[in-house]
């Protein structure tokens, strides 16, 4: 299994080359075979000092899965992070590109699950593409499971919330659920 988060607060992991670098290391880090073919595309850029190109890194990666064999699930978390504003395409359209690549190889082994804000252009690539989807923003329990952790924040913080006012702790409880998007 591996994982990618798309961190807002880091901009080198808010793109595609973020995502395949972290991807074809975790996978090396648990195959020798794995490990091998991420070396050759090393040595293959004069053992790191030339960048390899974002094609580079996937057709090493296909490589890789097209060799490991085994069960392999990537999850992939916060696509909407990744930046959709600047650029031609932009960072995000670059990844959703490379998910679809992903996807269409079709490997038997291979389970990609994707989270992320139901953004129109994410659901746009996406959907055609899902076998399974869930939405939790759509669910009652996820609304109902932030309204509970912002309460008992509110009401349990006592070095944080002391000096407020009980009306702005209301206001709080009531608001920031609302606003939060369902996350």
């Amino acid at each position: 299994m591996v994982y990618y988060y798309f961190d807002f607060r880091d901009v080198d992991k808010q793109n595609r080359q973020g995502l395949l670098s972290s991807l074809l290391i975790q996978l090396a880090a648990e195959s020798n075979p794995c490990y091998e073919i991420l070396s050759r595309l090393h040595t293959a850029h004069t053992r790191g000092v030339r960048k390899p190109t974002d094609v580079a890194l996937m057709d090493c990666l296909k490589e890789m899965l097209e060799q490991h064999r085994q069960a392999t699930y990537i999850v992939i978390d916060a696509i909407d992070e990744c930046p959709n504003t600047s650029g031609f395409p932009t960072p995000r359209e670059k990844v959703l590109e490379f998910l679809e690549g992903l996807i269409d190889l079709q490997l038997p082994h291979l389970r990609i699950c994707i989270a992320s804000r139901p953004e129109v252009d994410i659901r746009n690539v996406l959907e055609p593409l899902t076998s399974l989807r869930v939405s939790l923003h759509e669910e009652s329990g996820q609304r109902q499971d932030i309204v509970d952790y912002v309460t008992k924040v509110v009401r349990t913080d006592k070095q944080i919330m002391r000096k407020w006012r009980e009306e702005d702790k209301l206001l709080v409880i009531k608001i920031l659920p609302e606003i939060s998007d369902g996350m």
